[in-house]
């Protein structure tokens, strides 16, 4: 596990720009096309790290947050450009778009859960502090209290994820809060020192994509973006570029786009409902829009959507 090579390797690889050197994945070693088909997963460190001669390369995920809890084993993690000795039991918290990569011994016991880090910001919506406490990278050290109230939490998570009992996503929504709440409430002050001192960057952009979801039928201006985030549009855009490579605009009209492409493929609603129904304010300007941005028209778009689906 002192392989410095593997060190100086992570290191290099996590020193390239964000939006140019790293691969995103869904989860590693998926590749990003696939789609994402539920908004919790949970499996072993070990199932997927073994795969890979027990070494995750850095790699980034575009919208997950997530909780690995190792219970017993050692282990090195990168985070951003700092590496951090692993030894259980302890935990690391991973948000989105943060670099990270992990080198584990054989054998080591754990869980990595990946949620939504949207799921998890609306379900933390109530108590600010204790969402954007949570999404951080972080390496937690536990105390022997601490990870016997982890591991029941982390216990709990893992059986409602693989048992489909009635109202399963309102039991994985309780188990998820109070595996989050022990996180907190258990390892409090022993987190190592924030990877990036002060670097609000990511919880900005958690937070622009968390009001895009909220609001993006009403298209407001990004400057209602940026007041209610507390910055202003040019840091927004400056945010958005640096950790998406695209500007604010593109990922509100990203949102935009994928909501019109559901509602033509899986609606009957007409093209000025739809168009109305995203807050354009007529069908021609909702028309231009979509076909700018893929190449064809709603109608278009509509009518290759039901051939492909009639040839199946």
């Amino acid at each position: 596990m002192n392989n410095p090579n593997i060190v100086t390797r992570l290191l290099r690889v996590a020193s390239m720009p964000v939006a140019a050197g790293l691969p995103t994945y869904t989860l590693y070693g998926d590749a990003p096309a696939q789609q994402w088909t539920d908004w919790l997963h949970c499996e072993s460190i070990a199932e997927r790290s073994r795969r890979h001669d027990w070494e995750i390369r850095p790699h980034r995920h575009d919208a997950l947050f997530q909780i690995l809890y190792i219970r017993r084993g050692r282990g090195q993690a990168l985070l951003d450009t700092q590496v951090h000795e692993l030894r259980g039991p302890c935990a690391v918290t991973v948000p989105a778009l943060t670099p990270h990569g992990f080198r584990f011994e054989p054998g080591i016991e754990g869980t990595v859960f990946t949620v939504l880090q949207s799921h998890l910001a609306a379900l933390l919506a109530g108590e600010p502090d204790l969402r954007d406490r949570t999404i951080a990278a972080r390496v937690l050290r536990l105390p022997a209290s601490g990870a016997r109230a982890l591991g029941r939490a982390a216990d709990q998570v893992d059986c409602e994820f693989r048992t489909p009992r009635p109202w399963r996503g309102l039991a994985i929504d309780a188990a998820l809060s109070a595996l989050v709440l022990a996180l907190e409430r258990e390892a409090p002050g022993t987190a190592d020192a924030a990877v990036r001192p002060a670097a609000r960057a990511p919880q900005h952009l958690a937070r622009y994509r968390a009001l895009v979801e909220a609001w993006f039928r009403r298209q407001p201006r990004l400057a209602a973006f940026a007041g209610e985030i507390g910055i202003t549009p040019t840091q927004l855009n400056r945010v958005c570029r640096q950790l998406t490579g695209r500007p604010a605009l593109t990922v509100l009209h990203a949102r935009l786009l994928l909501e019109a492409q559901r509602e033509l493929a899986y609606t009957g609603l007409s093209i000025k409902q739809i168009a109305l129904g995203l807050g354009f304010s007529d069908a021609g300007y909702f028309t231009r829009f979509f076909q700018r941005q893929t190449g064809r028209t709603p109608t278009q778009w509509r009518a290759a959507g039901a051939a492909y689906a009639a040839r199946r």
